[in-house]
């Protein structure tokens, strides 16, 4: 891509607009994305020195404030890079309306990185992509430009600002580097940039030669891209898109497969429990001072136990090394975001454990079955949820996910027992009754998560909850087998 690069055909189809028209013109475009609730994410990228602030600062002059944010992303803090990769970009995700811009973006780390090798971009390629495929499948606009420069230019600009004192701090070592090993970093960004150059969003390369053509170049790119991107949407709303039927055909049913009389004895109960919540304790721990960061879901049929479990779990835990998340309905701010958004607010910096009480499967359980999510958005949601887990574990993170499950019977019983129980009232809402009226709905959904999202790297426990003395023991014992597997493979 950029090395067959031609600097002298570059050509410039938006020069007979003024900047100033050009910006009026995405400004009119801001205002019909933000009608149409389509978030919006312009990429920003290239050589040091080629621009982009230059050309980031005539992409906005005309913008509405309240809905555009700059992003800039250079190396990441302290805090940043002991949080999986894609958190800090997910977090600066456009809302629904909005227009988010990056200056440099998540390919910063691998433009700038000569020394990667081949199986390192594969994965990160392959993470990256997972991000831009769902924010598009969730009808986002995705448009990248790189600002290409010849390499005397660049030494050019790398002058131009040492000698201007009060610009002269913006020279970084990157800028430098990249002047100094010119051809090596050619060679580097068009491998990254083949790469990424996805179907679904591609890149454009501009020539910043002339900084003022560039930025009417990109100005007038991004009106069209955009009007590209509203035509696309739109087509998919009013089109076929709400199927009726779907590919897949149900092959397994775990759920029906259990055996639900398993239980223990009081003294046995109490014997396993004081020795395994010591084990718990030490390997969370462990997991703490190795830095290996942990994600602990708990799922179930209402009343199942999941919230007894946790207790048990984490009786003997230090508190300051775990944090129960409590998913409920979400809020405004998170509804006017992808639905992945508010969980990777949560996620666990090295060594912390995070333990999430509900989660994401919300999307292909309460949701699907309540009408919340259509059938397009959950029946895509399996692979986007598989595809952040294995960006999770990527990073280094035990992800184990517990599903707790009862039979319809006993969970009648327990809902009696809430009624009855002063201590256990608050527990029972008029939406664990409603779910229960749909018992085989919740049910058919339950067994097709469990079968489509069991994976090596993020693997379902189902829990047999019948018994709450047994189900809490193997809850115990799994994570402590996990976590010991886990701190065994960073140690050989």
């Amino acid at each position: 891509m950029l090395k067959d690069y031609d600097f002298d055909d570059f050509e410039n189809e938006y020069s007979d607009f003024k900047t100033k028209e050009l910006g009026e013109r995405l400004s009119r475009a801001q205002r019909l994305i933000g009608n149409l609730d389509i978030p919006v994410l312009i990429i920003v990228d290239g050589w040091e020195s080629s621009g982009k602030g230059y050309v980031i600062k005539d992409l906005v002059k005309e913008l509405n404030p309240k809905h555009f944010k700059v992003s800039v992303f250079e190396t990441p803090t302290e805090e940043e890079r002991t949080r999986p990769f894609l958190c800090r970009f997910w977090n600066k995700t456009p809302r629904y309306g909005d227009i988010a811009i990056y200056d440099r973006s998540f390919y910063f780390k691998l433009f700038n990185d000569l020394s990667v090798t081949d199986k390192e971009l594969e994965k990160h390629i392959q993470d990256i992509s997972s991000i831009e495929k769902q924010l598009l499948d969730d009808k986002a606009i995705i448009i990248k430009f790189f600002l290409h420069q010849k390499e005397n230019t660049q030494q050019k600009r790398i002058d131009e600002l040492k000698e201007d004192e009060y610009r002269s701090f913006m020279i970084s070592e990157r800028d430098e580097d990249q002047y100094d090993h010119y051809n090596d970093y050619l060679e580097h960004f068009d491998k990254i940039l083949e790469k990424s150059d996805f179907t679904f969003s591609k890149w454009h390369i501009v020539s910043s030669e002339d900084k003022e053509a560039a930025s009417d170049k990109v100005l007038g790119m991004s009106i069209d891209l955009i009007h590209e991107g509203i035509d696309r949407i739109l087509g998919m709303k009013n089109g076929g898109l709400r199927r009726q039927m779907r590919d897949y055909v149900p092959k397994e049913k775990p759920l029906s497969q259990l055996n639900l009389n398993l239980k223990l004895d009081d003294d046995e109960y109490d014997k396993l429990k004081d020795e395994l919540q010591m084990e718990a304790q030490e390997l969370a721990f462990e997991l703490y001072t190795k830095g290996i960061p942990t994600v602990l879901v708990f799922e179930g049929v209402d009343a199942a136990g999941k919230g007894g479990a946790i207790e048990r779990l984490t009786r003997e835990m230090d508190p300051r090394g775990y944090e129960v998340v409590t998913i409920s309905a979400p809020s405004q701010l998170e509804r006017a975001h992808h639905y992945l958004w508010r969980f990777y607010q949560n996620f666990p910096k090295e060594g912390d454990m995070k333990i999430f009480d509900r989660s994401w499967y919300g999307r292909v359980m309460v949701e699907r079955v309540e009408g919340l999510a259509d059938m397009e958005e959950w029946n895509r949601a399996y692979r986007e949820i598989n595809e952040m887990e294995k960006h999770l574990s990527n990073a280094g993170t035990l992800v184990l996910k517990f599903f707790i499950y009862i039979d319809k019977k006993e969970q009648l019983d327990r809902f009696k027992d809430r009624e009855t129980e002063p201590d256990k009232v608050y527990k029972l809402t008029d939406e664990d009754w409603r779910n229960r009226e749909k018992w085989d709905e919740h049910i058919e959904a339950m067994n097709e998560m469990l079968v489509r999202t069991d994976t090596d790297h993020a693997p379902w426990v189902i829990v047999e909850g019948q018994q709450k003395k047994y189900a809490r023991i193997k809850v115990l014992k799994t994570f402590i087998e996990q976590a010991r597997k886990k701190i065994d493979q960073l140690d050989s």
